[in-house]
């Protein structure tokens, strides 16, 4: 395929490199010095974004209009999932966002929510939910941190809402818990969901090592998403959860 890197950041280089080691092509990159709007797109087979939340939907518009499948990574701006959803399917276009592409991250939102099941009928414990990323991330809570926590209350009645927290655990009502976020740097990404009583503690935890497993998802998304029908997909979609 001839792939598009809409971002050139850390994560565009570290799929660059993990694209190239599987047979494609990069055939357009843009970023600061060279726009969506500027670059040849004519030889495109799918885009892959990751850039900041008030790019994001802009370049799917780009993209769609162009018949181009794009592959988002980038997180915050899902307030206008439904408006974007309604261009693709106005449009035939084709869609794969993902609040995190790792195989392993996806791995642990599926422990996730079967774990958030079998909590439901020990409310004793007391849950929270906490995710550390490097300093140059722009949205706190990160859009995985989300994914964990709606997935909690999707799957465990005993919660209602999650409350954020920046740097430290905020105190929390009846039927809430803390969701916090954390910056640090050179810290690719971890993910912790903790349940603690007076008695125990039952901890899950995911720890990327590196960028390596971020950009090879998103790739395999894009090998995925170039031979799909039109439509709106996530990784559930890529691996068959």
């Amino acid at each position: 395929m001839n792939i598009a890197l809409i971002g050139y950041g850390k994560m565009g280089k570290a799929i660059e490199k993990i694209a190239e080691e599987r047979g494609h092509a990069i055939s357009v990159i843009c970023n600061s010095a060279l726009s969506v709007n500027l670059a040849d797109f004519s030889d495109v087979d799918v885009a892959i974004e990751f850039t900041e939340p008030a790019l994001a939907v802009s370049h799917i518009k780009f993209c769609t209009e162009k018949n181009i499948p794009i592959v988002v990574g980038t997180t915050g701006w899902n307030n206008d999932l439904v408006a974007v959803s309604e261009l693709i399917k106005r449009h035939q276009g084709k869609l794969l966002h993902a609040s995190n592409f790792s195989i392993g991250v996806n791995i642990f939102f599926e422990i996730n929510k079967k774990l958030a099941q079998l909590m439901q009928p020990n409310s004793e414990y007391k849950l929270t939910v906490e995710e550390t990323h490097h300093i140059q991330k722009k949205d706190a809570p990160s859009g995985t941190g989300i994914s964990i926590a709606d997935d909690i209350l999707s799957n465990n009645s005993n919660y209602s809402t999650w409350k954020v927290g920046k740097e430290n655990i905020p105190n929390v009502e009846a039927r809430e818990f803390p969701l916090v976020a954390y910056r640090k740097p050179d810290v690719p990404g971890t993910h912790k969901v903790t349940y603690e009583s007076d008695i125990d503690k039952i901890e899950i935890i995911h720890e990327a090592h590196n960028r390596k497993g971020f950009a090879l998802g998103a790739v395999i998304a894009a090998e995925f998403l170039a031979q799909q029908e039109s439509g709106v997909y996530q990784m559930n979609d890529v691996l068959n959860f």
